[in-house]
């Protein structure tokens, strides 16, 4: 997770640009010859994806933007730390 990155996909994307490309990665992540390097560069564009939707989402529910990524950063790292 790179915030830098997910204020970067959340400024310059809809959520509907970024859910396609969300099932785009999904699906090359279930083709065959897809090495465990190459699966965890998409991981983790997958989870930058997944946060600007969450921001996308969390600043429509009437959020600042710089909260709604910090609030996700701190949801993912408790996730973590679990």
């Amino acid at each position: 997770m790179k915030l830098p990155i997910i204020r970067q996909a959340y400024q310059n994307a809809s959520p509907e640009k970024l859910e396609a490309a969300l099932e785009v990665l999904e699906a090359i992540t279930e083709a065959r010859g897809v090495n465990e390097e190459e699966l965890n560069v998409i991981g983790e564009l997958i989870t930058n994806i997944c946060g600007a939707i969450e921001v996308h989402e969390m600043v429509k529910s009437g959020m600042r933007e710089s909260e709604a990524l910090n609030g996700f950063a701190q949801k993912v790292m408790g996730s973590i730390d679990k």
